[in-house]
């Protein structure tokens, strides 16, 4: 390669750029793993190519001159951004892609708001989210891990328990004015809520000993249209309080019934394939939300007047009650 007749010679940059930060000859040659005199011999090549002296040289020690004070300043800069841009192209080249698919409440009332919080952590993981209701083929590798919502018994699958939902209706604050509702059979007044699969309201009804089936009712899709179907005073949602904390405070919607309904047949899980060795992006987004999980630290968060109150939650207990 031809030599830049404006650009001294690399390995003679390198070794002032060394001698000048540690001020010795010996150090520097240590550092790059070259002797002594080479390291003298880079600073005079230097020195020749510039036509002016960088080091003054002393008994037992050595000095910068003034113009290899400004000199060093640049060098030290210029390897600064080579260093730099060197560390973003290899992270672009091992940066890992996390498929995720899970419900759209899911994503949009629990996990995007702590996103950050994973990106912060991990930022050479890139997380694709796939909101769907359909449950994908993770054997398949339509995606690397799913979240859902149940009672945790999908086939073909692992999964594991991240937290079980606490369970109690909730409504607009204008309809709670309208219709008390205090005690759970007084639900039966007003239009039910409910997603395509409304298991947990079977679960909750069941628990508080309710018999819904004479009650009428609204069947939606998603959970996200049954929240605003509640706030819009339609009817009453069953409120899984890990997705609708910020609502209540907000006083969207209100909690009067105090009983609150607690399963892990109604929990978020962790889905993983069966047979797939977990990569390394996979593994530290499992550890992160197992984390983030047992931060959700709810005790009684449904208070008469629809308040939420933080308190520790126990899910591994579910979790070995599961097996």
């Amino acid at each position: 390669m031809r030599a830049s007749p404006t650009l001294p010679p690399l390995h003679a940059l390198r070794a002032f750029e060394a001698v000048g930060r540690l001020m010795s000859f010996r150090r520097a040659g240590e550092e790059l793993l070259i002797t002594q005199s080479a390291v003298s011999h880079h600073i005079r090549q230097l020195e020749d190519t510039l036509g002016m002296r960088l080091f003054e040289r002393r008994a037992r020690s050595i000095a910068l001159t003034p113009a290899g004070e400004r000199y060093l300043d640049v060098v030290a800069r210029a390897f600064a951004v080579l260093a730099d841009g060197t560390a973003e192209l290899t992270a672009l080249r091992t940066r890992r892609t996390l498929r995720l698919s899970l419900l759209p409440s899911f994503a949009a009332n629990w996990l995007v708001p702590r996103l950050g919080r994973f990106r912060e952590a991990h930022p050479e993981v890139d997380v694709e989210l796939d909101p769907t209701l359909r449950l994908v083929d993770l054997a398949a590798g339509e995606a690397d891990l799913a979240i859902r919502y149940g009672d945790g018994r999908w086939p073909g699958v692992r999964a594991e328990l991240l937290m079980a939902e606490r369970l109690t209706p909730v409504l607009s604050p204008d309809l709670a004015r309208a219709h008390l509702v205090q005690d759970p059979a007084d639900v039966l007044a007003l239009p039910l809520l409910l997603t395509k699969r409304p298991y947990d309201w079977d679960i909750w009804a069941a628990e508080v000993g309710l018999d819904l089936s004479a009650a009428r009712s609204i069947q939606l899709t998603d959970y996200n249209i049954v929240l605003q179907a509640a706030i819009d005073g339609e009817g009453v949602a069953l409120g899984r309080t890990a997705l609708i904390e910020d609502r209540l405070r907000a006083g969207l919607l209100v909690a009067p019934c105090p009983r609150v309904v607690t399963s892990p047949l109604a929990g978020h899980w962790l889905l993983s394939p069966e047979r797939r060795r977990p990569s390394p992006a996979v593994q530290a987004f499992a550890l992160w939300i197992r984390q983030e999980a047992k931060t959700v630290i709810r005790s009684d968060p449904i208070g008469s007047d629809g308040s939420v109150r933080p308190a520790e939650q126990d899910t591994a207990g579910y979790a070995r009650r599961l097996g």
